[in-house]
This record gives structure tokens, C-alpha cells and sequence, in this order.
């Protein structure tokens, strides 16, 4: 299993509406290139064991895990004090 840093996200409206859902996660990888996956193929990695993902809050590792909301699967970070979720607070992934 291979664990990949979270550094953007793209949602499915404006990024800067708290209530819009995640629609796509990135990174970036060993050898510097990016890579980005749809929430969906995301959620289906960690199903599968393939991959686990993290974001990096104050020099902390956050676990980003598989939620579920109204029989909807989506993604956000473990509880670790910090508010609101670590996840929605990253920068837009760049279009490719």
C-alpha cells in the first residue's frame, strides 16, 4: 500500500464554499510530477488497500479517511482538534 500526500482538491462549485463536495484530490509525486484522482477513484483506492492518503496540518500527518453522509461515500481528514475539516482548506488543484 502506498501512502500520498494530499496538497489540493478541487471541488464541484466554488472552492470557497464550505459546502460544496470535493470532486477531485492531488499531489504530487516522488519525482516531482503531479498526480490527481476524482473523489470517487480515491475512495475506491482506500476500499482496495491500493492507497492511503494524508494532509500535513502544523508539521502533522491527518489521516484523510471514507466517510458516509445521507448513503453518500466521501472523503474527509480524522479528527485532530483542528476546525474545520483540513481537507476543504487546501488550495485548488491546477488544471491539467
Amino acid at each position: 500500500m502506498t501512502r500520498h500526500q494530499v496538497t489540493c482538491i478541487n471541488k464541484r462549485g466554488s472552492h470557497y464554499d464550505a459546502h460544496e463536495r470535493i470532486s477531485h484530490i492531488g499531489g504530487l509525486n516522488d519525482n516531482g510530477t503531479r498526480w490527481k484522482l476524482t473523489e470517487d477513484e480515491a475512495i475506491k483506492s482506500i476500499e482496495q488497500g491500493k492507497h492511503q492518503f494524508f494532509v500535513n496540518v502544523n508539521g502533522r500527518n491527518v489521516n484523510v479517511i471514507i466517510a458516509l453522509h445521507d448513503k453518500r461515500k466521501y472523503l474527509k481528514t480524522e479528527s485532530d482538534g483542528y476546525s474545520p475539516n483540513n481537507l476543504l482548506n487546501l488550495p485548488e488543484c491546477p488544471s491539467s
